[in-house]
């Protein structure tokens, strides 16, 4: 064998063992992003996805934010209009996170239904759309 055939085979050898680390990496740290109705089926047809990492997009029920500040911590409810989910997050929540804000949460939920959040994104509401024309 050359020295040439050598580089190539060395070289295909290196890409095959990069690509199959950063393929399984992905597969490890990938998070499943679900609705609540989605969830709720998924729960309904595999017991074992809870306490599974995941990440949840839906709309925050209007009133039912309560926060605590001493601990916080916030308590909501979030929906997609079918199905809902009481959620506990424990942190600063961003400056958009009000009342009916779109929410992204990633987090588990656990056996008593609870979603347990680690990280709140709250959807900017319509800061940026334009202003209604004058008449």
């Amino acid at each position: 064998m050359n020295a040439r055939t050598k580089f190539l085979v060395g070289g295909g050898l290196v890409l095959a063992t990069v690509g199959y680390l950063m393929a399984s990496g992905i597969k490890e740290t990938g998070v499943y992003y679900l609705t609540p109705s989605e969830l709720a089926a998924r729960i309904g047809a595999d017991p074992s996805f809870y306490n599974l990492g995941l990440k949840l997009g839906a709309r925050v029920v209007q009133g039912s934010v309560r926060r605590d500040v001493a601990s916080q911590t916030i308590a909501f409810r979030v929906t997609d209009g079918v199905q809902s989910y009481p959620v506990v997050y424990r942190g600063l929540a961003p400056d958009t996170f009000t009342d009916e804000a779109d929410v992204v949460l990633e987090g588990r939920l656990q056996r008593d239904g609870v979603f347990h959040a680690t990280t709140l994104l709250a959807k900017c509401g319509s800061r940026f759309e334009a202003a209604p024309a004058r008449a």
